[in-house]
């Protein structure tokens, strides 16, 4: 198998700066003439977003709890077809995975499957010494993971990098391949669930990596960067395949994707596996078009925020009652998150497609975490007794949380049981969002769904 050098960019916590470490030295590698193949630790979709615009090619996740560990480096292969190198942006802390469940979903985890050096970035704000400790125990908490390198982020001073370079060269024992200073210039705009996505950016988003590739070009030894990712032991798995999780269904089935800056949450699998399946996709923007696609023959509506372009998607009447007769007339249906807020009666006041017997609005609480979940009733995403894996992550609420007919159960956290959703013959909806490279089937049945149209 080709050799694919690869680094993992982790970090102490969350907010110690690895998304601008990533992305820049993503950008800065790609300036340099690279192809830089991006990837993600975990669910989160937004960070991707501002890898695809570093590296030009489409940001992929790595989640060992959504698609299984036996398929991180499958996919990672997959993704990186045709690249010089893979960056794989961590997620949380080094060792912070799936409540509950050891490493699972950990960016240490994700590093051991690949057999990958991990660039740790720490922030130096606040400390110069105590940095050789907090680095020691991370290099030395599990030795299956090959710790590398070390980026220092805001560093205040020439004096405070020589204090902090001291310490790590006193007590370490891993090298400082970087420090960045203290900069507002690249600062990227964040609410209530993170960065702002890149497509409600587009200028802005533009410059705001450019920046931080300047930064990290300026700031990094980018040659120590890619003799370690050299440094990494050939892959020993095929890239995963599409082709291969799914059968071609007959009559291309046409099936409508919503995109745009209010449904802009998609994994990049979703598309392949849907296309693998025979289906042909038609993206269209709820907050621009005013009907759907020639041909529609299903429809699937991702996450986003709604919320925030409640008062657009409210004024589209057009496409909204488009919407509500194609759901009427039987056609298969698939939201979640975003799209099950938008399929209700009303968000925050505003008429939506009205095809559920629910409302939304926003709150105050946060909803998230990974779910364990079973399929109650036969849908176009799943039958009855479908085991699935997928996770929440919300600040609204709908009333009632679930139809006669709910789409999933699950437990909480606390062991309580607890349905959600909404399902009937040809709609599913739900707040449950699903990496379908864990649960290929769930393509094969909405394609197939589809096509019997």
């Amino acid at each position: 198998m080709p050799h694919l050098p690869r680094v993992v960019i982790a970090a102490p916590s969350s907010g110690a700066g690895k998304t601008t470490v990533a992305t820049g030295l993503m950008a800065a590698l790609t300036a340099r003439g690279l192809k830089v193949s991006p990837h993600k630790v975990g669910p989160d979709y937004i960070d991707p977003g501002y890898h695809g615009l570093a590296t030009g090619r489409p940001g992929r996740n790595l989640d060992a709890f959504l698609c299984g560990p036996e398929r991180i480096e499958p996919l990672l292969r997959h993704g990186a077809a045709g690249a010089d190198l893979a960056v794989v942006e961590g997620v949380m802390g080094m060792f912070d995975g799936a409540s509950g469940r050891g490493e699972l979903a950990s960016t240490a985890q994700v590093a051991k499957l690949l057999r990958a050096p991990v660039v740790l970035v720490v922030d130096g704000s606040s400390q110069s010494r105590s940095v050789a400790a907090l680095v020691h125990g991370f290099a030395s908490w599990d030795p299956e993971v090959r710790l590398a390198g070390v980026i220092l982020n805001r560093v205040a001073s020439d004096r405070h990098e020589h204090l902090l370079r001291e310490a790590l060269e006193e007590g370490a024992g891993v090298p400082v391949l970087g420090a960045v200073r203290r900069t507002a210039a690249v600062a990227t705009p964040s609410r209530h669930l993170g960065l702002v996505p890149v497509v409600e950016r587009s200028a802005e988003a533009l410059r705001a990596v450019a920046e931080m590739g300047e930064l990290i070009a300026a700031s990094v030894d980018l040659d120590a960067v890619l003799a370690l990712a050299r440094s990494a032991p050939p892959l020993r798995a095929e890239a995963w395949d599409p082709a291969a999780e799914v059968t071609p269904v007959a009559g291309r089935p046409r099936i409508a994707l919503a995109t745009g800056p209010a449904f802009s949450f998609s994994y990049a699998e979703n598309a392949e596996l849907l296309t693998a399946a025979g289906a042909e996709l038609l993206p269209f923007d709820p907050l621009h078009d005013t009907r759907l696609p020639d041909g529609t023959s299903a429809l699937v509506i991702g996450g986003g925020f709604p919320e925030v372009y409640a008062a657009q998607l409210s004024d589209n009447a057009p496409l909204r009652a488009a919407i509500a007769d194609l759901a009427a007339g039987g056609a298969p249906i698939a939201a979640e998150c975003a799209g099950l807020l938008y399929l209700g009666r009303e968000l925050d006041g505003r008429p939506m497609c009205g095809v559920l017997d629910t409302t939304a609005r926003m709150t105050e609480r946060l909803t998230l975490g990974y779910r364990e979940a079973v399929a109650l009733h036969d849908s176009p995403l799943a039958a009855a007794g479908t085991r699935i894996r997928g996770h929440e992550f919300h600040r609204t609420t709908c009333t009632p949380g679930n139809g006669p007919t709910p789409a999933w159960a699950w437990r909480t956290p606390t062991g309580t049981p607890h349905t959600e959703g909404f399902t009937a013959d040809n709609v599913h909806a739900s707040y449950l969002h699903l990496h379908w490279a864990g649960a290929p089937s769930v393509a094969q049945r909405l394609t197939e769904a589809a096509a019997g149209r």
